[in-house]
C-alpha cells in the first residue's frame, strides 16, 4: 500500500470493502464512489483483514533494507567465529581487521546483539548498589559487617554479629538466636552507643538480613549504607578476617551455648580493642589509634 499520513483512511478502506463484500457492490463502483482506482481497491479487498467490519491500517513505509547494512559475507565471518571460539566482540573485530575486512567495532556488536549471541541483563535482576567505596581515611568513614552461624550440638542455629571500623580496627559483637534486617539495625543502634565515634557509611554483604530493610533503617539514623561488589571477596576482607579471629581465640574455646556467649564475647572485646596488637596499625591497639586520632 502506499504511503500516506492520513489518519482516516484505514476507516477509508473498511468502508470500501465493507461496500464490496457485504452490499455486494462492484469494485468499479467503489473506486468511483471513493475516488481511486479499482486495482487500488482490489487489492484492499484481498487483505487478510479486510473482513468488512475492521480497520486496515496502514503499512510502514521504512525500508526492509539498508543501504548502509553489512555484506553478508562479513556477518558469516562474524557468526563463524562467535561460533567457534566464543569470542567477545572486541577480538572478533581485531581478527576481522587482520584478515582485511573493514567493519566497526559498533557493528560487530549489534551484530551479534541482532542474532542473539550476547546475553541481555534480565529485567528482573536485582540492581545492585552502585555506591561508590569512601576511603577509610578517619574512623567511622567505613564500617564493615557481617554475621557468623554457628550450629549448635542440639542441631539449632546461633548467630553472631560482627562489626568492624576499617580505620581504627575498632570492633564490636554480640551473640543473638535469630537474624533479621530490623535485628541487623538494632545491633548498630549498640554497636554506635558504644563507640567512641560516629558511624557514616556501613558496607555488608547481600545477605537477606542487609536487606533493603537495613538500608532504610540506617538512612533514617543518618548513615549510609553499601552492599560489597558481587563475586569480590577481597571487598569485606577486614570484618571476613575479623570473623575469623574472634572464632580462633574466643568461640573455639567457649562452650557453644547462647549463656556463655554473652559472658565470653564482651571479655574478648574488651582484650581486642585495648590489648592486643594489630599489625595493620603498625603493632598498636584499636583503643591508641582512637586517641592519636
Amino acid at each position: 500500500m502506499a504511503y500516506s499520513t492520513n489518519p482516516n483512511l484505514p476507516k477509508v478502506r473498511r468502508e470500501a470493502v465493507h461496500l464490496v463484500k457485504c452490499e455486494k457492490w462492484s469494485i468499479r463502483r467503489v473506486a468511483k464512489h471513493f475516488g481511486w482506482h479499482p486495482s487500488t481497491v482490489s487489492r484492499w479487498c484481498r487483505n487478510p483483514l479486510a473482513t468488512g467490519w475492521s480497520v486496515i491500517p496502514t503499512k510502514s513505509s521504512r525500508p526492509k533494507t539498508s543501504p548502509n547494512a553489512l555484506k553478508k559475507e562479513v556477518v558469516e565471518a562474524i557468526i563463524q567465529k562467535r561460533i567457534g571460539r566464543r569470542r567477545c566482540g572486541q577480538v572478533i573485530h581485531a581478527e576481522l581487521e587482520r584478515e582485511g575486512m573493514q567493519v566497526s567495532l559498533p557493528s560487530v556488536q549489534r551484530t551479534l546483539g541482532r542474532l542473539g549471541f550476547l546475553k541481555k541483563r534480565s529485567p528482573w535482576k536485582r540492581p545492585h548498589d552502585s555506591t561508590p567505596r569512601p576511603v577509610a581515611m578517619y574512623s567511622g568513614a567505613l564500617v564493615q559487617i557481617d554475621t557468623i552461624h554457628l550450629m549448635l550440638p542440639n542441631n539449632e542455629r546461633m548467630y553472631v554479629y560482627t562489626l568492624i571500623d576499617l580505620f581504627s580496627r575498632w570492633a564490636y559483637a554480640e551473640v543473638t538466636e535469630g537474624i533479621s534486617a530490623q535485628a541487623s539495625v538494632e545491633f548498630v543502634d549498640r554497636a554506635t552507643a558504644i563507640a567512641p565515634f560516629q558511624f557514616e557509611m556501613i558496607q555488608s554483604d547481600h545477605g537477606p538480613e542487609f536487606s533493603i530493610w537495613f538500608t532504610h533503617g540506617l538512612k533514617t539514623r543518618n548513615i549510609a549504607h553499601r552492599h560489597s561488589r558481587v563475586r569480590q571477596s577481597n571487598d569485606n576482607a577486614h570484618v571476613e578476617r575479623f570473623n575469623r579471629t574472634i572464632q580462633e581465640e574466643c568461640l573455639d574455646h567457649t562452650a557453644n551455648t547462647l549463656e556463655n556467649f554473652k559472658i565470653e564475647i564482651p571479655k574478648y572485646l574488651k582484650y581486642y580493642n585495648t590489648e592486643r596488637l594489630h599489625m595493620g596499625i603498625n603493632y598498636q591497639t584499636p583503643q591508641e589509634v582512637l586517641q592519636r586520632s
